[in-house]
């Protein structure tokens, strides 16, 4: 059966209120013994052991491309945000009695705001009504490029309407994307960038149709498919704009085509994991070096940005790649290209049978999924996309108690001691090299919750029955934000996840990691659990996120956010080393069908949880203070930490979204995030009883250890 979000919802609350009623920690074990599947031996399978009775019991909804802790959290936390967004939705009806405001940026502008954004996306009639009229001035632009100079000027003009980056990759009608972002070797400033995708290891690409460079270039049979598919996608949704099917079947191979040349000219997902080699600090004559057929200067200006201006461009190879295709695609080509991405971006937000194809292409052929989720639940992310500030303020007013954030506190700080004490205590570290991974760690800030300033909406209009019209007003205001950050003091408020998120993640530039408010619920953090189960979960959770601080890129990063080496070279030949050994573990698991993790790519997200998951158990034997943990429930406090951590990987996936985040993701995939990182642990071994020759214990001379 599917759990349901809302009576998870209906149990938090009750737990929080049985709490304030008594003023007293209720402490249980942590775990559910009835998620559990006790014929599975703990050294053969851990990950099954822990997880199988809830997986037997929890088959992957319909909607879902995967199913497990994480999505059973975020469903009940956009639950919650529903509550909010039908309120305000419902207080913004026409008739509803009017309400008092408390100014431009209040809390009530920005309530109506969401409850207008809410209701326009949920009005599917209005939206149908419509048809494609909304696209029209964007397809007049397109059809009226006749020459080198109009196409130039169509690139720059779609600059300022593309996607911001937030929660989710911004995404762009172009060969390039430009954004800002903090000067990786002066992080006190913030600069221009120039991107192909804005964080390797999303879905979302920034540029291309198909999720990665790789879906262009593999000659693989799944992947000479997924082409054959993603041509009669784009046939069937040409159509549906208007352009008649012989013609849309030539229109798809030249899209492809296109695609196919720009994505050779892109880096990987792997070797961009390495910061040195995208950064390529450049002035306007840098630019105009790389791809001179492009009018930098026409796109500065239309962005609002002065030619002084200091850029960061990713990937060279790409924007001469660009440079090449201005010269050689036709401009009755380039046409193609643009129009069909224009539609395919803003697909979601146009009539139903686009968006029921865009759906189809997009999440069954791609990820698996068997039917759109529920209406509510696609406007509910619109609005925690868009207006993330505005529902994530009311969403911490509501179901984020102060005392969550006090607990926390004190979990970080402890995982903060004793990862000192694993770096003072290092067998391999030369003294000055602890010396800068001590102060790095003493200047790393810790956020928690939700951001101590939140984004003024006052200057975007939101109206009920536009919804096109919203989404792209949101995209700009969110793009004007992002450039007008440019050349001004670091802004550290900002976050670049939303409240009600189940995640967390790190800055390297900004030396910060961050906690949203919606990842410290049950089974990640219970303020009436045993240490033990919240140490093994979200424990585990903010030493990977430190971690990140020291993993292959973030270790080129010092105490101040700068791209700078602090390491002898001694002891970066050790710390490569040390990474090499979970490069060759994740290059070799086999995870079904013959597939395999590319190590080098998920090797940032698996040293986060190999030297997350040890940092978080010296912290926890350091809250004992010498004593020893409680037997609870038949288990030590030493199995229920383990048992915790691996609970909250109980992700189970479809072939094709697996397939997917292979492909795409530099994270592996939840059951080997579990699986690998305790086979390296002896700790975990020990508390288990597992020997030499179980499958959960990889040879001693094997073992991966980072500290």
């Amino acid at each position: 059966m599917r759990v349901s979000p809302s009576l998870l919802l209906l149990l938090a609350a009750a737990s929080l209120s049985g709490q304030k009623a008594t003023g007293q920690k209720i402490t249980h074990s942590g775990i559910h013994t009835e998620d559990m599947d006790s014929t599975c031996k703990p050294c053969t399978d851990f990950w099954r052991y822990v997880n199988g009775g809830w997986l037997d019991k929890n088959p992957i909804p319909a909607d879902k491309a995967s199913w497990g802790t994480f999505g059973v959290l975020g469903d009940a936390n956009r639950e919650r945000s529903r509550t909010i967004l039908e309120a305000a939705a419902q207080s913004n009806a026409a008739g509803s009695p009017a309400e008092p405001t408390q100014g431009a940026a209040g809390t009530d502008s920005d309530r109506r705001k969401m409850g207008d954004l809410y209701a326009s996306c949920m009005d599917t009639d209005a939206i149908d009504a419509r048809g494609l009229a909304p696209l029209q001035p964007d397809f007049d632009r397109i059809a009226a490029i006749q020459s080198a100079q109009d196409l130039n000027a169509a690139l720059a003009s779609f600059q300022r309407v593309s996607r911001p980056y937030g929660a989710v990759n911004g995404v762009v009608v172009g060969a390039f994307r430009l954004t800002s972002g903090q000067d990786p070797k002066d992080p006190s400033r913030v600069i221009a960038r120039i991107v192909e995708r804005d964080g390797a290891g999303r879905v979302a690409s920034s540029i291309f149709s198909l999720p990665d460079r790789d879906y262009y270039l593999k000659t693989d049979e799944k992947s000479r498919q997924v082409r054959t598919q993603f041509l009669d996608h784009v046939t069937k949704m040409l159509e549906l704009s208007g352009t008649p099917r012989a013609d849309a079947e030539r229109q798809s191979a030249v899209i492809l085509s296109f695609e196919t040349a720009l994505a050779g000219s892109v880096m990987t997902i792997a070797e961009k994991r390495d910061p040195d080699k995208t950064y390529h600090l450049m002035d306007l004559a840098g630019l105009n070096s790389l791809a001179p057929r492009f009018d930098w200067a026409l796109l500065l200006s239309e962005v609002g940005l002065p030619e002084s201006t200091a850029i960061n461009v990713s990937e060279p190879e790409l924007l001469k790649k660009f440079n090449e295709q201005l010269a050689d695609v036709p401009l009755a080509d380039w046409k193609v290209w643009l129009r069909w991405r224009t539609l395919q971006i803003t697909a979601p937000y146009l009539p139903k049978a686009i968006a029921d194809e865009s759906f189809h292409f997009q999440s069954t052929v791609l990820t698996g999924i068997q039917q759109q989720p529920p209406r509510w639940e696609t406007c509910a992310n619109v609005v925690d996309r868009d207006l993330s500030d505005a529902l994530g303020k009311a969403y911490v007013e509501k179901f984020f108690p102060p005392e969550a954030k006090r607990r926390m506190s004190l979990l970080v700080e402890n995982l903060r001691a004793a990862l000192r004490q694993e770096i003072e205590q290092s067998q391999w570290m030369n003294p000055e090299t602890k010396k800068n991974a001590a102060l790095k760690l003493a200047a790393l800030q810790i956020k928690i919750g939700y951001p101590e300033r939140w984004r003024d909406y006052s200057a975007l209009e939101i109206k009920r029955g536009t919804y096109f019209e919203n989404i792209r007003a949101a995209w700009t205001h969110g793009q004007h934000y992002e450039i007008a950050r440019i050349g001004k003091p670091v802004n550290h408020m900002d976050w670049a996840m939303t409240p009600p998120t189940v995640n967390a993640y790190s800055s390297t530039t900004e030396v910060e990691v961050v906690f949203p408010a919606g990842i410290l619920q049950p089974p990640f953090f219970d303020m009436q659990a045993d240490d033990a189960a919240n140490y093994g979960a979200i424990g585990a959770v903010i030493g990977h996120e430190m971690g990140h601080q020291f993993d292959d890129g973030g270790s080129k990063y010092d105490a101040t956010g700068a791209l700078k080496n602090w390491w002898t070279d001694e002891d970066r030949k050790k710390f490569d080393a040390r990474t090499s050994c979970v490069v060759d573990q994740l290059n070799t698991l086999d995870v079904g069908e013959g597939q395999h993790h590319n190590g080098k790519q998920v090797l940032g997200e698996a040293l986060g949880d190999l030297g997350g998951l040890s940092v978080a158990y010296v912290a926890y034997h350091r809250s004992l203070k010498g004593k020893a943990g409680p037997v609870i429930d038949g288990f030590t406090a030493d199995q229920r930490f383990f048992i915790a951590f691996a609970r909250v990987w109980g992700t189970q996936y479809r072939p094709e979204a697996a397939r997917l985040q292979l492909n795409t993701n530099n994270h592996p995939l939840s059951q080997y995030r579990a699986m690998a990182t305790l086979q390296n642990m002896p700790e975990f071994h020990r508390a288990f009883q597992c020997k030499p020759g179980d499958a959960m214990v990889r040879p001693a001379s094997e073992q991966c250890k980072l500290w």
